[in-house]
């Protein structure tokens, strides 16, 4: 079935606003993170060790400094600009 224009429309404003929020930029830069953590102790362990391992651990281990230095370097971007 064809959609009609307006909803195409109101579709590609909220996929754009989505795109460009801090909240879903937060989250893919997360995820980056977690699979760069996941890739380092895969290799570590010697086999695949899975995402959801690889989530929990870098939750545990390395979430609040990523996060407390993701927002000095927010607040200094800002300063500087």
């Amino acid at each position: 079935m064809n959609k009609p224009a307006e909803m195409d429309s109101s579709t590609d404003d909220g996929a754009l606003f989505l795109k460009n929020s801090v909240l879903y930029k937060e989250f893919l830069a997360g995820r980056e993170e977690i699979l760069k953590h996941k890739w380092i102790e895969s290799e570590k362990a010697g086999s695949d060790i899975g995402f959801e391992k690889a989530l929990l651990d870098w939750i545990v281990k390395h979430r609040s400094s990523w996060r407390e230095r993701r927002v000095r370097e927010s607040k200094l971007a800002k300063a500087l600009a």
